[in-house]
């Protein structure tokens, strides 16, 4: 089985969606090998990499000796559930209609929110949330809140250039939890500064949306994509509060595909063997570490990761440290 990775632009900024992981399974000539694909992102724009350096880095002898040794793929889960109960405690939550829908740091609220008073209210205690920050109630409907807030975040990203970087005019829903009606809608390059959890269109739609965007998968086959589980993870980063699920699904593409970008946000892909796909997560920062994640997932359950490998145990239940609510 071989894994089919494409190399994310240098300029493009890297991001995770709910559906991120699309192993894609096609069937070699000749031999009848079976292959892999998986959307994959680079790190960031200072992480400078080629292919030569990814196949280099993945064969087999380049670290002869880590073949059970799963302290890299410890590492990607650690670096993606950052911040300590202690970092955790400085934010507060955001209850909209009696509901938990986010956490926001202290810090940010009292330098950059509290100033906007017929928006924010801070509540010192109450019985059930303990502190924490609310709508003014004035601001009774899902659209009124969305566009009220979403003046708070323009006027901030203006006043402040560095704050809220990427602002990109797209909106993510604001629930209590998957599946929920949202109470407002928010920037989706604010949504961490304010700890919510990203709701908007389906898991099926949103695959379906960027395997052809991504890959240029068409709908006759993404639609026969299947459900295999999610992976979730905490990231406290400064006064951001990512709380992550990405939703993982299996395809099985026909012999011949070639994947194309369409959106021109992943420059080229390259097959590889699953197992150096696996050295390439383990000894490298090459990729975004949520993208890792869904990777390790896959070398669970197609056994490339197995009960002899110490720690086995410990890895498989950090996949899922996030809330999952």
């Amino acid at each position: 089985m071989m894994v089919m990775i494409p190399l994310a632009l240098p300029n493009k900024i890297g991001f995770s969606l709910p559906f991120l992981y699309k192993p894609i399974t096609t069937r070699g000539g000749g031999g009848g090998s079976s292959c892999s694909a998986f959307t994959c992102r680079s790190v960031s724009s200072l992480t400078s990499f080629t292919w030569d350096d990814v196949v280099q880095a993945s064969q087999p002898d380049y670290a002869p000796n880590d073949s059970s040794d799963l302290s890299g793929f410890f590492e990607k889960i650690k670096y993606c559930n950052r911040g300590s109960s202690e970092i955790k405690s400085e934010f507060i939550p955001l209850v909209i209609e009696d509901q938990i829908v986010g956490y926001i740091h202290n810090g940010f609220f009292y330098n950059y929110l509290r100033r906007f008073k017929d928006v924010f209210v801070f509540v010192p205690s109450d019985s059930r949330f303990g502190t924490n920050v609310t709508l003014n109630k004035t601001l009774s409907t899902p659209e009124e809140r969305t566009r009220v807030v979403g003046k708070v975040i323009k006027c901030l990203a203006e006043e402040e250039k560095e704050l809220i970087p990427g602002i990109r005019n797209e909106l993510y829903p604001v629930a209590p939890s998957f599946g929920s009606p949202p109470y407002f809608s928010v920037e989706r390059a604010a949504a961490p500064y304010f700890g919510i959890k990203p709701h908007g269109m389906s898991c099926v739609a949103n695959l379906i949306k960027e395997c052809e965007e991504e890959a240029g998968i068409p709908l006759s086959l993404s639609n026969q994509a299947m459900s295999v589980g999610a992976v979730s993870y905490v990231d406290v980063d400064g006064y951001r509060y990512e709380r992550g699920v990405l939703f993982c699904y299996d395809l099985e593409l026909p012999g011949g595909f070639i994947p194309k970008n369409q959106d021109g946000e992943v420059e080229s892909f390259k097959l590889i063997p699953v197992e150096n796909v696996a050295n390439v997560i383990r000894r490298t920062h090459f990729f975004k570490p949520n993208c890792s994640l869904v990777i390790i997932d896959f070398l669970f359950r197609h056994g490339y990761i197995g009960p002899e490998c110490l720690g086995y145990l410990d890895l498989l239940q950090s996949l899922r440290s996030g809330d999952t609510s």
